[in-house]
Protein backbone atom coordinates (compact mmCIF):
# COMPACT_ATOMS: atom_id res chain seq x y z
CA UNK A 1 0.00 0.00 0.00
CA UNK A 2 1.78 3.08 -1.23
CA UNK A 3 -0.74 5.85 -0.74
CA UNK A 4 0.11 9.47 -1.17
CA UNK A 5 -0.96 11.66 1.71
CA UNK A 6 -0.77 15.42 1.89
CA UNK A 7 -1.08 17.68 4.85
CA UNK A 8 -1.77 21.37 4.46
CA UNK A 9 0.00 23.86 6.69
CA UNK A 10 0.02 27.64 6.67
CA UNK A 11 3.36 27.57 4.83
CA UNK A 12 2.96 24.88 2.20
CA UNK A 13 1.59 21.52 1.24
CA UNK A 14 3.80 18.76 2.65
CA UNK A 15 4.13 15.49 0.75
CA UNK A 16 4.15 12.40 2.98
CA UNK A 17 4.37 9.81 0.23
CA UNK A 18 4.68 6.22 1.35
CA UNK A 19 4.85 7.30 5.02
CA UNK A 20 1.04 7.37 4.94
CA UNK A 21 1.18 3.55 4.65
CA UNK A 22 3.87 3.05 7.30
CA UNK A 23 2.62 1.31 10.42
CA UNK A 24 5.37 2.84 12.55
CA UNK A 25 4.68 6.36 11.32
CA UNK A 26 0.92 6.02 11.80
CA UNK A 27 1.36 4.53 15.27
CA UNK A 28 3.65 7.42 16.23
CA UNK A 29 1.09 10.00 15.06
CA UNK A 30 -1.65 8.12 16.91
CA UNK A 31 0.51 8.04 20.05
CA UNK A 32 1.05 11.79 19.91
CA UNK A 33 -2.70 12.38 19.50
CA UNK A 34 -3.56 10.07 22.39
CA UNK A 35 -0.88 11.55 24.68
CA UNK A 36 -2.15 15.06 23.92
CA UNK A 37 -5.64 13.96 24.99
CA UNK A 38 -4.20 12.30 28.12
CA UNK A 39 -2.55 15.55 29.18
CA UNK A 40 -5.78 17.49 28.54
CA UNK A 41 -7.77 15.14 30.79
CA UNK A 42 -5.16 14.82 33.53
CA UNK A 43 -3.64 18.29 33.23
CA UNK A 44 -2.17 19.61 36.43
CA UNK A 45 -1.82 16.18 38.02
CA UNK A 46 1.91 16.02 37.33
CA UNK A 47 1.69 12.48 35.97
CA UNK A 48 2.84 11.12 32.63
CA UNK A 49 1.01 8.38 30.67
CA UNK A 50 3.74 5.79 31.41
CA UNK A 51 3.66 6.59 35.11
CA UNK A 52 -0.10 6.25 35.37
CA UNK A 53 0.04 3.06 33.31
CA UNK A 54 2.47 1.54 35.80
CA UNK A 55 0.32 2.66 38.76
CA UNK A 56 -2.81 1.31 37.07
CA UNK A 57 -1.26 -2.11 36.37
CA UNK A 58 0.03 -2.34 39.95
CA UNK A 59 -3.44 -1.44 41.24
CA UNK A 60 -4.91 -4.34 39.25
CA UNK A 61 -2.22 -6.90 40.10
CA UNK A 62 -0.78 -6.06 43.51
CA UNK A 63 2.91 -6.79 43.87
CA UNK A 64 4.84 -7.43 40.63
CA UNK A 65 8.49 -8.01 39.81
CA UNK A 66 9.98 -4.83 38.36
CA UNK A 67 11.69 -6.68 35.50
CA UNK A 68 8.55 -8.61 34.56
CA UNK A 69 6.48 -5.44 34.57
CA UNK A 70 9.07 -3.68 32.41
CA UNK A 71 8.99 -6.53 29.88
CA UNK A 72 5.18 -6.64 29.71
CA UNK A 73 4.95 -2.86 29.28
CA UNK A 74 7.94 -2.79 26.86
CA UNK A 75 9.89 -0.35 29.02
CA UNK A 76 13.67 -0.46 28.77
CA UNK A 77 15.35 -1.37 32.09
CA UNK A 78 17.15 1.98 32.48
CA UNK A 79 13.95 3.92 31.81
CA UNK A 80 12.00 1.64 34.16
CA UNK A 81 14.49 2.33 36.95
CA UNK A 82 14.04 6.11 36.49
CA UNK A 83 10.27 5.78 36.25
CA UNK A 84 10.04 3.69 39.41
CA UNK A 85 12.43 6.02 41.25
CA UNK A 86 10.16 9.01 40.48
CA UNK A 87 7.12 7.11 41.75
CA UNK A 88 8.95 5.94 44.88
CA UNK A 89 10.12 9.52 45.56
CA UNK A 90 6.50 10.71 45.12
CA UNK A 91 5.43 8.14 47.73
CA UNK A 92 3.17 6.23 45.32
CA UNK A 93 5.20 3.01 44.86
CA UNK A 94 7.34 0.92 47.17
CA UNK A 95 10.12 -1.52 46.36
CA UNK A 96 10.80 -4.72 48.26
CA UNK A 97 13.03 -7.75 47.70
CA UNK A 98 11.07 -10.68 46.31
CA UNK A 99 10.24 -13.45 48.77
CA UNK A 100 11.09 -16.08 46.14
CA UNK A 101 14.31 -14.57 44.79
CA UNK A 102 16.21 -11.89 46.72
CA UNK A 103 17.78 -10.64 43.46
CA UNK A 104 14.34 -9.61 42.18
CA UNK A 105 12.71 -6.33 43.17
CA UNK A 106 8.95 -6.41 43.68
CA UNK A 107 6.88 -3.26 43.26
CA UNK A 108 3.57 -2.43 44.89
CA UNK A 109 1.47 0.63 45.52
CA UNK A 110 1.76 2.45 48.80
CA UNK A 111 -1.50 3.44 50.51
CA UNK A 112 -0.95 6.90 48.94
CA UNK A 113 -0.51 5.24 45.54
CA UNK A 114 -3.74 3.30 45.98
CA UNK A 115 -5.54 6.53 46.89
CA UNK A 116 -3.96 8.34 43.92
CA UNK A 117 -5.19 5.72 41.46
CA UNK A 118 -8.67 5.70 43.03
CA UNK A 119 -8.88 9.52 42.88
CA UNK A 120 -7.77 9.66 39.25
CA UNK A 121 -9.66 6.64 37.94
CA UNK A 122 -12.63 8.80 36.77
CA UNK A 123 -10.33 11.08 34.73
CA UNK A 124 -8.44 8.06 33.39
CA UNK A 125 -11.70 6.39 32.34
CA UNK A 126 -12.94 9.66 30.77
CA UNK A 127 -9.71 9.75 28.80
CA UNK A 128 -10.40 6.23 27.49
CA UNK A 129 -13.97 7.18 26.63
CA UNK A 130 -12.65 10.12 24.58
CA UNK A 131 -10.31 7.73 22.74
CA UNK A 132 -13.24 5.48 21.91
CA UNK A 133 -15.33 8.41 20.70
CA UNK A 134 -12.84 9.20 17.93
CA UNK A 135 -14.00 6.12 16.00
CA UNK A 136 -17.22 4.18 15.55
CA UNK A 137 -17.57 1.29 18.01
CA UNK A 138 -16.93 -1.18 15.19
CA UNK A 139 -13.81 0.64 13.99
CA UNK A 140 -12.50 0.99 17.55
CA UNK A 141 -12.97 -2.73 18.20
CA UNK A 142 -11.33 -3.62 14.88
CA UNK A 143 -8.36 -1.31 15.49
CA UNK A 144 -7.75 -2.44 19.06
CA UNK A 145 -8.19 -6.07 18.04
CA UNK A 146 -5.61 -5.71 15.28
CA UNK A 147 -3.20 -3.88 17.60
CA UNK A 148 -3.57 -6.58 20.28
CA UNK A 149 -2.79 -9.21 17.64
CA UNK A 150 0.15 -7.17 16.30
CA UNK A 151 1.60 -6.65 19.80
CA UNK A 152 0.97 -10.21 20.96
CA UNK A 153 -1.57 -9.27 23.64
CA UNK A 154 -4.63 -11.40 24.03
CA UNK A 155 -8.04 -9.83 24.09
CA UNK A 156 -8.64 -8.44 27.57
CA UNK A 157 -11.52 -6.83 29.39
CA UNK A 158 -10.87 -3.12 28.66
CA UNK A 159 -13.52 -1.91 31.11
CA UNK A 160 -11.63 -2.78 34.30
Amino acid sequence: MNQVARTTTAEAEIELGSLSGSLGFLLRLAQVRVFDAFFEDLAGEGIKPGEFTLLWVLSLNGSLAQGSLARVLSIKPAHMTKLVSRLVKAGLVQRAPSREDRRVVDLSLTPEGTDFVARHKPAFMAFHTRERDLLSPEDFDALTGLLRRFTGLEKEDTCR
